[in-house]
């Protein structure tokens, strides 16, 4: 089984995927895990793991968000063509049965050296449902795709896929021991020097526009204009993707104009996330087409309520007034009502918090996740296969 990531950044899907090796019975599997880019954050997250690795050829990694003008296009077709015959040499020398790819730039970059190699392809998909490798080059390479939401199953298949097509939720570890709440918001009351009154709700992810960050800012200086003397403050836990804009500047800006900089603290990445979730009355989620956040469902293992957008994958996560509250998208007055009923009353927290954690421990498990996958896994190779003229036997 092998497992290519660039290597670069340790995101939730990297966490999942992770999480899936270290619980594969490895009687059954052996996982080959690839990076591209050893030495960077995601070995230091393997080998707190235990995870080893290995380095992938030297080849250039295949991006699904660059254009090209025609000179660029043939050398990139040049430059993909050299990739996948070294991978799929690399692959046929490790005997891989299945190449199992987590994120765009890996599907582009080893969907059809991995076919060509005669080893299966697993797409795991977990982003644009509109995007061209889910919809196109899975269609036509894939053995299957599994899909971590309804959401993001593919809009606009070129062939048919339903036959080769499942839902997979994302696997959660469940913390059996859950961190005192009030101790851990006394922890950032005195780091950042704030009264002890107070309170605060949170932004947790990776700062990148689709997870709507300056939204963020302004449903606080929302709820402020509505509740001027309440001591909310809001805590910024993510940092900037190294291949996207940084919209940091941005929120800065958003909050100095509406006046609530002192109210915005820009936390940057924290591990373990558990105290800093534990530390909020509210996890705030103003994204819009997330196909299924890993920390809403955090947040509810932790008893931390989530106010999220009524979009994307939230609405298969969350349900409206019981687990958790759904609104409307891009209105940052539209947190306000529900932050306010979490924010004030006591047994209102508790409902919320109870029965969001109630559905997460029986919904979201890293053992439900590794028996789906492991099946997906024993149904692609089960029997003899042909791909593109090489036979292989599974063992």
């Amino acid at each position: 089984m092998a497992y290519p990531f660039v290597g670069d950044e340790v995101g939730g899907s990297h966490i999942s995927a992770v999480g899936l090796i270290c619980a594969l019975d490895q009687s059954k599997y052996k996982p080959l895990v690839i990076l591209h880019q050893p030495g960077k954050a995601l070995e230091a997250y393997l080998t707190e793991r235990g995870v080893s690795f290995v380095k992938s050829p030297e080849v250039a990694v295949m991006s699904p968000r660059h254009s090209y003008g025609v000179a660029g296009k043939l050398s990139r077709g040049f430059g993909y063509a050299r990739t996948t015959a070294l991978l799929s040499s690399f692959l046929r020398e490790h005997e891989v049965d299945i190449v199992h790819t987590n994120d765009g730039q890996m599907h582009a970059t080893w969907a059809l050296a991995a076919r060509l190699s005669g080893a299966r392809l697993l797409w795991h998909h977990r982003g644009d449902p509109d995007a061209f490798g889910v919809n196109v080059m899975a269609p036509l390479l894939a053995n299957h795709i599994a899909t971590v939401s309804r959401y993001v199953q593919p809009t606009r298949p070129i062939l048919p896929v339903s036959h080769k097509l499942s839902v997979l939720h994302s696997p959660f570890d469940h913390p059996t021991i859950l961190p005192d709440r009030e101790d851990c918001r006394r922890e950032f009351v005195g780091e950042l020097d704030l009264p002890e009154e107070t309170r605060f709700v949170g932004y947790v992810g990776g700062l990148i526009d689709r997870k709507r960050p300056v939204r963020f800012v302004e449903v606080i200086h929302a709820f402020l204009q509505r509740f001027p003397d309440f001591p909310l403050v809001g805590l910024v836990f993510g940092i900037p993707s190294p291949d996207l804009p940084n919209p940091e500047p941005e929120m800065r800006a958003r909050a100095l104009e509406l006046g609530v900089e002192r109210r915005i603290k820009m936390m940057g990445f924290r591990a373990p996330v558990a105290p800093c979730m534990s530390a909020l009355d509210a996890l705030l989620v103003p994204a819009i087409n997330e196909p299924f956040g890993r920390t809403l469902i955090e947040a509810m293992l932790l008893e931390t309520p989530v106010i999220a957008t009524r979009h994307g994958g939230n609405i298969e996560a969350i349900v409206d007034g019981v687990t958790g509250f759904l609104v409307e998208p891009e209105k940052p007055e539209a947190f306000v009502d529900p932050l306010a009923r979490l924010l004030m009353n006591a047994g209102e927290h508790r409902r919320i918090s109870s029965t969001a954690r109630e559905n997460a421990l029986t919904k979201y498990g890293t053992e439900a996740h590794v028996k789906g996958i492991s099946l997906l896994y024993e149904r692609i190779v089960g029997r003899e296969y042909r791909s593109f003229g090489v036979r292989r036997t599974a063992p």
